[in-house]
């Protein structure tokens, strides 16, 4: 940037880091994290792990909140001193070293920008994504598990945890479906906008005559559920059945019948786990999956009333949302947003950042209601 353009894009910043300082309120944040300390502290804590894990990521994430405000706020001063005393000076390398330091917090506030459009109901929490391959054949279960690999590769890039919890594999190649979960403040809002059906063009290396192929995958993200949410499934309204778990190809993965798998009987919803060692703990983790759905459910259904009483169609979730293409030419492209990038490598790799930032600004103003 200009010399003279310096001072505008100072202001600039201070108004936008301003305004996010309004929205995040770090000094209820500070009361909040002076609770949960006592929380912390209190000797019966980890009688409940459960709680115990969920009380101390929540007090992590508001630190980390609130000191990275504090940091860029820092910075921000900081460099606004570092222009005066160059600008006084006619220091040239000086204040190239503050054009650098405001390009770079220019991103950061940017990016901190987004989180304060994560304002629904249940965008704080963990994040549970299933994917499953749609229209293509065996190109499709390639696909999915492209799409597998890529939001796990995006979390770990982020130092997020994640837990697959099931994965039913093709006969040929790929996976038919797989439903796994992502810890991390904000991990629901944040992936809420990937939901929808992607499509893949390449030239199939399934097709002994290299012909071009377009498969699609869909994506479902829901908010994993807890306590509050009172999600009771009675036992009569669910069939438990047990089977082997097994892996690509059909072997086995174990010799006991640990894999479980649960119908909702009013629903007709499937959930099923095979990827814990024991049955106990796969009929855990597919009620925990159960209990999202069920969940999402009601979420749609309440939305889907408040559709029909404004006259809206409502929101097409199944609908395509972004495009892969690998051939005739190199491209990602989201088909709401526009946003694209020529290295579909890349993405597929994990750098998913500035489709799902573009994805959280369209949400935010489109007339599409956000998933919350």
């Amino acid at each position: 940037m200009a010399g003279s353009d310096i001072p505008a894009e100072l202001s600039a910043l201070d108004k936008a880091l301003t305004s996010i300082e309004a929205v995040v309120d770090p000094d209820a944040k500070k009361a909040e994290i002076a609770r949960l300390s006592d929380d912390v502290a209190a000797p019966d804590l980890w009688g409940n792990p459960e709680h115990a894990q969920r009380i101390t990521s929540k007090l992590s994430a508001l630190q980390s909140e609130v000191n990275r405000l504090g940091e860029l706020r820092s910075r921000l001063d900081d460099v606004a001193i570092m222009v005066e005393l160059a600008t006084e000076e006619e220091d040239a390398p000086a204040l190239a070293e503050a054009e650098a330091e405001l390009t770079a917090l220019h991103k950061a506030v940017e990016s901190l920008e987004i989180r304060t459009l994560l304002a629904g109901e249940y965008d704080l929490r963990d994040a549970l994504i299933t994917i499953r391959a749609e229209a293509g054949g065996v190109d499709a279960a390639d696909f999915a598990a492209m799409l597998l690999r890529m939001y796990l590769r995006w979390a770990e890039r982020h130092g997020y945890p994640t837990e697959v919890y099931d994965t039913s594999y093709a006969e040929e190649a790929g996976i038919k479906s797989a439903t796994f979960q992502v810890r991390a403040p904000y991990a629901y809002g944040t992936l809420s906008v990937e939901q929808g059906t992607h499509r893949l063009v390449r030239i199939s290396p399934f097709d002994n005559q290299g012909r071009r192929q377009t498969s699609f995958a869909g994506v479902e993200v829901l908010p994993v559920t807890e306590e509050t949410d009172h999600i009771d499934i009675p036992e009569a309204d669910m069939r438990v059945d047990v089977f082997r778990s097994s892996g690509p190809g059909g072997q086995s993965v174990n010799t006991t019948d640990s894999a479980v798998r649960i119908t909702h009987l009013p629903t007709g919803i499937v959930v099923s786990c095979q990827n814990e060692k024991s049955q106990l703990q796969n009929k855990a983790a597919a009620l925990r999956v159960l209990q999202s759905r069920l969940l999402e459910k009601a979420r749609r259904d309440r939305e889907a009333e408040l559709n029909a009483l404004k006259g809206d169609g409502g929101n097409s979730w199944g609908s395509q949302m972004r495009s892969y293409v690998m051939h005739p030419y190199q491209m990602v492209k989201d088909l709401r947003t526009d946003f694209e990038v020529s290295n579909p490598d890349a993405v597929l790799d994990g750098e998913l950042d500035g489709f799902i930032e573009s994805g959280i600004r369209w949400r935010r103003t489109s007339e599409v209601p956000a998933a919350s």
